[in-house]
């Protein structure tokens, strides 16, 4: 008995040893850890609200400055690359860390001529901002023209910011911009001149700045959340919807023009939309008519074959010859949401020359809203009167109307309205045997209203919109 309580007592003092050897090194790692993370913790603590107060005092909501590139960009092939704000298209242009690279840390952008950087995410940004961006010329090149691009619908569309800036300056300068947005923001920097030298970029951010003005969004307006250009600025004239409950005035942006689209005719009931010289260059036409595949599923999809053997054009509402900057504006011209039966002399000749009216009016100096619908059933094309084609499935309309309304360029486009700001409104048969002149079919946009069921320029002052209303435009 006296041997066996000697090897208890014996077994009891080396699980004493471990269960202490075991609390030690527990107790050692435990503190070890808590102090390391310690030693982090007030480092990021520090950063988030250095970042917080940069914001606060600032507005900052956004800033590259290119010292990240992931791949690392060296060649001028184009690539999307990653940065520290996301991911980047680049054309002809690459992250310069080189001696002759002028920048404010170890890399800038660079670009050469006829190249362009473009974000390939969105800011989430409601108001009006500031842009600002560093630019110089590359090493001992003589520099060049440059210009911000910038897309408030998620790249669909992009849009100039003031004017083209000169960078010939081998320092780095400053410029400004002011944008206006309703929910998202993406940039392009885009170089003018193939021909001339190459431009480097640094630190460009994006900054909240509500009492900023001289943007595209009239300071003070009781529109506020449309800012020029958009193309739905006057008005929706259906009050249309993007609901499926609401499938005969379903609301649609496509980037280059909004529209109501009318599910059981198969067509547009309207598409509204803005011109300017920036919408006009030299791309040429797609020709590629195609199904839209935006529509909800539950909809018949009108393809590219629809219109064939009907005796009708697919006739666009907005035109190929309106979407000519890019290729881009201009495929989207050619989905089937934006085509009507048309019979074929009215579009080839009728409407022809008043799209190419318009144009001219834009190349004198303007900018102009346009909206163009149709209504009613049964038009007269090359195969006589039809109701109905592609097995019904597609309505033909026995009117097509549009409306113009003409400004001279520039800016806080609503507040530059008036009474006597010219107002073409044209209301015509859907037939082959129309006249070739739009100027016969004056009227008022009045008429149009009655006739089509609509409410045109509803967000012009009221008192402004009742004498347009009613005004008939000499045609000349």
């Amino acid at each position: 008995m006296p041997q066996r309580k000697s090897k208890s007592k014996s077994n009891s003092n080396s699980l004493v040893i471990i269960l202490a050897i075991i609390a030690f090194v527990v107790t050692y790692c435990t503190r070890k850890f808590a102090s390391d993370k310690g030693k982090e913790v007030p480092v990021k603590t520090a950063q988030k609200k250095k970042t917080s107060t940069a914001k606060k005092t600032r507005n900052e909501i956004f800033i590259e400055n290119f010292e990240t590139a992931s791949p690392v960009k060296e060649n001028y092939n184009s690539e999307e690359i990653t940065l520290s704000t996301g991911p980047w298209m680049l054309k002809d242009a690459v992250i310069g860390a080189k001696d002759e690279d002028v920048k404010l840390g170890k890399q800038s952008l660079r670009l050469r001529g006829g190249g362009s950087a473009t974000m390939d995410f969105d800011i989430n940004v409601t108001g009006t901002v500031t842009v600002t961006l560093k630019h110089a010329a590359y090493g001992s090149d003589a520099g060049g023209s440059w210009e911000l691009w910038y897309s408030v619908n998620k790249g669909q569309r992009f849009l100039q910011a003031g004017n083209a800036v000169s960078t010939t300056e081998h320092a780095l300068r400053t410029s400004t911009f002011t944008i206006s947005t309703e929910k998202t923001l993406r940039l392009r920097i885009r170089s003018n001149d193939k021909d001339n030298g190459r431009l480097n970029f640094d630190a460009v951010s994006v900054v909240l700045s509500s009492s900023a003005t001289g943007g595209n969004t009239p300071a003070g307006t009781e529109k506020s959340v449309l800012g020029d250009d958009d193309n739905l600025l006057l008005g929706n004239p259906t009050d249309a919807v993007a609901a499926i409950v609401s499938a005969n005035n379903f609301l649609m942006d496509k980037g280059y023009y909004k529209l109501s689209y009318n599910r059981d005719r198969g067509t547009p009931n309207w598409v509204s939309w803005h011109i300017s010289s920036k919408d006009l260059g030299p791309m040429s036409r797609a020709n590629d008519f195609r199904p839209d595949a935006d529509l909800p599923e539950s909809f018949y999809q009108v393809s590219q074959t629809s219109y064939i053997g009907s005796g009708f054009d697919r006739g666009h509402n907005c035109p190929s010859g309106d979407r000519t900057f890019s290729r881009d504006a201009n495929e989207a011209t050619f989905l089937m949401t934006n085509m009507i039966p048309q019979a074929p002399n009215h579009n080839q000749h009728l409407w022809a020359n008043l799209e190419n009216y318009t144009r001219s009016l834009v190349n004198d100096g303007n900018e102009v809203y346009v909206i163009m619908g149709s209504y009613g059933v049964g038009g007269y094309g090359a195969k006589g009167l039809k109701k109905k084609i592609d097995r019904d499935n597609i309505t033909v309309p026995d009117h097509i109307w549009k409306v113009i309304v003409v400004i001279p360029e520039g800016n806080n486009d609503l507040k530059r309205i008036g009474r006597n700001t010219r107002i073409i409104a044209v209301n015509t048969p859907n037939k082959n045997d129309v006249s070739t002149k739009w100027s016969a079919y004056l009227t008022t946009i009045e008429e149009i209203e009655q006739a089509a069921n609509v409410k045109l320029l509803s967000n012009v002052p009221e008192a402004i919109r009742l004498e347009l209303v009613k005004k008939i435009d000499n045609g000349n």
